[in-house]
Parts: C-alpha cells; structure tokens; sequence
C-alpha cells in the first residue's frame, strides 16, 4: 500500500488503552478539537482523492468520529469506511442516529470484514458499494508437531482474550468443572487483561469450583511468551457471546498455530471458523454444549488434531498477512478508479 499510493496518516485515536475506551473528560475533548485541527490542516494543504476512515459503529466513538465525517464531507472529498466493529442496526431505529447515519453513509464507499456482517449497514449503504477484507495477521513458525498421534495428557485448553464476561471466561470456566467432575485430566489456561472479570472473582471461583490445580489465570502476556501458550496448547477454546463481536484476530492467530478452534457463531466467526472441518461451532452460553464438545475432542471422537492441520491451511490461503495487504490495496485502486 505505501508503494503504491501516496498516503498520510492521522490516528484518530483518543484512548491509549483498554480502560479509557468509552470514557469522556477534558483530555478527551481537548484530543478530539487537535484531530479536528490536524484533519483540517491536511485538508487545506494537500489535495486527496479518497479518505480513508476506520470508522466507529455506534456509540461515543461514533460521534467523535462524526466529526470528522462532517470535516471530509465539508471538502466534498470521496470517502471509504473500513468497519471493525458493529451495532449500526441496534442504533438505526432512533431518530438522532439514523439522521447521522443517513448523513455518514451516503455517497460512501465501506470494506466490510466478512459478507455476514453486510446486513448491520444493509438500510444505509447499497451491496454495490461495499468491499470485503478479511483482517490478516503474521505468519508464525510451529514450536510442536501438528500432526502428533497421541491426546496429549493432562489435555491442555487455551483461551486468550481480555477477561470479559462476554467473551466467555464463566462459561469455560463452568466447563472446566463439569469435565474436572467427569474425571478428564485437563489444563486450561486463560491469558488476558483482567477487566470486568477481576482477578480475585475468578480465583475465588476457580477455589470454589476445586480447580485451583486444573485452571490457571496467567494476566497479560506478550511476545515469546505469548506465543508459548499457543504452542503448548491442544485445542483453542474461545465461547464469545460478545455483542459487539466481529472478526476476532485472536482466532486467526491459533489457526497459524495450527489449533482446531471451539467458538460460537457470533459476528463473522462463521466465516473464520469451518464448523466440522477447522474448529466447532456451539450455542452461545451454554457450558454442556462446550463441556461435550471438549470431551469429544479428547476422546477423539472430533478429529481435532486434522482440524487444526485444516485450519492453518486455511489461514495461510486467506487469513495471512500478505494476503490482507493485497486485497486492501485492490480495494483502494478499485476504489479510487470508480471516482
């Protein structure tokens, strides 16, 4: 992309961090009028033939990023939105925000992550005008043998996610008792940001449960560290019921290692994760259908050690990093040639 187009960058971005997204105060607003400033400036002193903007679903964030919209279509400038989260449709039916919406989408063009998430822009912006992108990550180098014959034991579940409520930490954890009372011998290790769950909830629980030598919380972890997990994981357990869920990165990244996946339906996994064929899809919220599913894996009724030869297949013919850029860029031209 930087080869081939000659582009500038301002970050829109007025949280450093996890804990100051969807939080206001002085600092937040003083940030928002120097964007507005910096967008202005650039405006004035070059001259573009399309924008680009990753821009934010619904909520606070939207309306910041409004803002801006309203700064580009001011200039009358082409614009292309790249959306990474969802909630269009839960706001679409109250008057302020369908105004802003009609006002936002119209004449614009959208990359989606995933077709299956087309019907949350559906009232506001036409098929004809929407791209799909699939996110991309870096390839990893495998640290195990993929193929191994043997169930590994104790068998080993990782999940990685910042530790959210919503992203399923209870119900894994729920699952994690029912196949400790059922006598499997298993490791689950969850690595994550602590948020609304908290540590001490979640070790009060893991005791109360008798898990204490069973599940382990690790907090955050990066690089080498990071990747030691996945690399001595036996399947990637991710029950997300998160409503804003969309394209979750964490998914392709066990997929370069090669880890069959069990997930929920919820935004575009289904479009990630085969169900039957790279990883198994269950009902949100439902810790049985998760617990069984486990089981099956260990019992090697579900052939998960294939599924994750099947699903770093896939990652590397539609999830890697290269693959992303070349498509991103294809967008853009094509984007910029229907001007």
């Amino acid at each position: 992309i930087n080869d081939g187009l000659d582009a500038d960058y301002i970050n829109l971005s007025t949280s450093a961090n996890l804990d100051e997204i969807g939080k206001g105060g002085f600092g937040k607003v003083l940030s928002i009028v120097k964007l507005q400033f910096r967008v202005l400036r650039a405006l004035m002193t070059r001259r573009y033939d399309l924008c680009y903007v990753t821009l934010t679903a619904k909520g606070a964030g939207f309306y910041k990023d409004f803002l801006m919209v309203m700064i580009l279509k001011m200039f009358n400038k082409s614009i292309i939105y790249h959306l990474h989260n969802k909630g269009v449709s839960e706001k679409q039916n109250q008057k302020i925000d369908d105004l802003l919406y009609r006002f936002t989408y119209k004449h614009a063009k959208v990359i989606l992550l995933s077709p299956l998430l087309y019907q949350d822009i559906s009232k506001y912006v036409d098929s004809a005008n929407v791209f799909i992108c699939p996110n991309g990550t870096a390839p990893v180098l495998l640290q195990h043998s993929a193929s191994a014959a043997k169930v590994s034991s104790p068998f080993r579940l990782l999940f990685f996610s910042n530790m959210i409520a919503e992203k399923g930490v209870w119900i894994l954890l729920e699952a994690c008792k029912i196949l400790h009372e059922r006598g499997y011998s298993i490791i689950c290790n969850f690595v994550g940001a602590w948020s609304d769950v908290d540590e001490n909830a979640f070790n009060n629980r893991v005791k109360a449960y008798g898990l204490p030598e069973v599940v382990y919380a690790h907090g955050k972890q990066y690089g080498e560290d990071k990747q030691a997990f996945f690399n001595d994981a036996d399947i990637f357990v991710f029950p997300t019921f998160y409503h804003n869920e969309c394209f979750p990165l964490v998914l392709l990244e066990a997929m370069s290692h090669a880890l069959p996946i069990i997930t929920t339906a919820e935004g575009a996994i289904a479009d990630i994760v085969e169900d039957g064929i790279t990883g198994c899809l269950i009902p949100k919220q439902d810790p049985q259908a998760l617990a069984s599913k486990i089981e099956a894996c260990i019992l090697q009724k579900v052939p998960y050690q294939e599924m994750g030869l099947q699903g770093k297949k896939r990652f590397e013919e539609r999830f890697a990093l290269s693959n992303f850029e070349k498509n991103m860029r294809s967008i853009l031209m094509a984007s910029l040639n229907s001007n």
